[in-house]
């Protein structure tokens, strides 16, 4: 087990989960807090769409098959957006409810992503660099690059800048957006910034976690630090670390033993997390709920 902390492959893909754990732990506050977490599944579910699609058109345009996430990650993040703003439009523009919206979405883009993956796989002519493309899907750590954690860490930096500088904003907005748009702040202009920041914190764990299991990266973390804190600024801190402690450790289990695939086994670290946050935070947990109403 020692050997493989100085194994270069294992030093990258535990780094790279940490990082994309901090980072979706700590903007998954923000949907957790919005009571968003359908927007979150609807993005991770909807980015399938964006993937695939780049791929074949840069194929179409190259010739080349290329699975860059410097390539793929854009085209997640188009997807996911388009998917929230036509579920914004048919919200606003029809009778439907906003969560039979995002379900509609979710099926769209999902199901087209998959059934564009499967003409691709099943082509006459196989398009070179196609396989694999089907490992979004759960994720696939250990083909993590440089360049790949080059690519999560430039996403990372700019989505804590852009927390850091508009923090108050994006505070106000959380809890009181009508008292924002009372203020003359352009409420749709920050929602559209926080649903960008969102979709950062679901598009850089593809590659660790994949499209059906991201969103967990995103919620479970803001989940268990709800339950010790009521300060925004520490439940952020918090998520972040207990986002990125839970990837890496489910990184590095991966890792010892062969066959255990790292998607689930972050997932059933953040589970283990949750529980023991909800049965023993102080003053929110289960046990000390009771404990209060015996006394």
């Amino acid at each position: 087990m020692l050997e493989l902390l100085t194994d270069y492959t294992v030093q990258l893909v535990v780094l790279s989960s940490a990082v994309t754990g901090a980072t979706s732990g700590a903007l998954g506050c923000f949907a957790y807090l919005r009571r968003q977490s359908l927007v979150g599944d609807v993005i991770s579910h909807s980015s399938i769409l964006g993937i695939v699609g780049f791929f074949w058109l840069w194929f179409v345009l190259t010739g080349d098959g290329n699975k860059s996430l410097w390539l793929l990650i854009p085209g997640a993040m188009v997807a996911s957006i388009a998917a929230m703003i036509l579920t914004q439009w048919i919200t606003n523009s029809t009778k439907i409810k906003a969560d039979a919206s995002l379900g509609v979405m979710l099926a769209i883009f999902f199901g087209t992503g998959l059934t564009l993956l499967r003409w691709i796989q099943r082509s006459s002519n196989p398009i070179p660099g196609q396989a694999g493309l089907e490992d979004y899907l759960f994720g696939m750590a250990a083909a993590t690059t440089l360049s790949d954690f080059w690519m999560i860490g430039i996403l990372t930096v700019v989505s804590s800048v852009c927390l850091f500088v508009c923090w108050y904003r994006l505070k106000l907005l959380t809890f009181d957006p009508g008292y924002a748009a009372g203020l003359g702040l352009s409420v749709g202009r920050w929602e559209l910034l926080l649903l960008s920041l969102l979709v950062i914190g679901i598009v850089i764990g593809l590659q660790i976690a994949g499209v059906v299991l991201m969103v967990a990266l995103l919620i479970a973390p803001a989940s268990a630090a709800r339950q010790w804190t009521n300060s925004l600024g520490k439940m952020i801190l918090l998520a972040g670390l207990l986002g990125g402690g839970c990837a890496a450790s489910g990184a590095f289990m991966s890792a010892v033993r062969k066959g255990l695939p790292t998607g689930p086994a972050i997932v059933v670290c953040l589970t283990l997390v949750v529980l023991v946050s909800v049965l023993f935070a102080p003053g929110r947990g289960v046990l000390s709920r009771r404990r209060t109403l015996v006394t």
